[in-house]
Order: C-alpha cells, then sequence, then structure tokens
C-alpha cells in the first residue's frame, strides 16, 4: 500500500511529536501527534505490538499479534511494566521503529 506523505512519519521532522506523547500519553494531543498515533496504528496484524494488561492497575507486558482472527497473542513476558504509561511508551517505541526503521532516540 502506497502511503502518501500526509501519512508517513519522517524520523526526524516528527521525533518532536514523539517527545510529545512521551510527555503527555493520555492526551490532549495536537493533530499532528494524533496524525502520527493514526499512522502507527495502520501496521498490518502480523507482528503488531499490543498492550496486554497482567494484573489490573499493576502489571503490564507486551504482546505480539501473529495476524490470524482468534490465535491468541503471544506474551513477551521477559518485560514487565509497573505503569501504564510506560508500557505505553514501550509499544510506542517498537511501533516507531517498524514504521521508520529506526530506534526512537528518547529514553
Amino acid at each position: 500500500m502506497q502511503l502518501s506523505p500526509l501519512h508517513e512519519i519522517d524520523p526526524v521532522r516528527d521525533l518532536h511529536l514523539a517527545r510529545a506523547y512521551r510527555e503527555r500519553p493520555e492526551g490532549p494531543h495536537s493533530p499532528d501527534l494524533l496524525r502520527l498515533l493514526n499512522r502507527l496504528r495502520w501496521e498490518p496484524m502480523e507482528a503488531r505490538h499490543v498492550l496486554v494488561c497482567r494484573e489490573r492497575h499493576r502489571r503490564w507486558v507486551i504482546g505480539m499479534m501473529d495476524g490470524r482472527r482468534g490465535s491468541p497473542v503471544r506474551l513477551l513476558e521477559d518485560e514487565v511494566f509497573a505503569s501504564r504509561r510506560e508500557a505505553e511508551w514501550a509499544v510506542f517505541k517498537r511501533r516507531w521503529k517498524r514504521v521508520t526503521g529506526r530506534e526512537l532516540p528518547i529514553a
């Protein structure tokens, strides 16, 4: 699928948007950050990173979908997050890398 320039993520130009998300993942988000988030969420279901809550309000892990409807999410239990905010940031960074091909240079 060919994306228009409107939907492309520039790993240099859009870095300020990643910083804005890091500071306020719950929002509100600017129209440009919403554009970026929507683009990150458009990835194919195969190998898509998702957030899985293992213990309500206490423990989150990242999961990987395999693209087949009804198949279980493969949990990546090697990283456990004590806050939803940190878990969401970890998913954001993985999606950024998948879309841009570059590591996100923000801790």
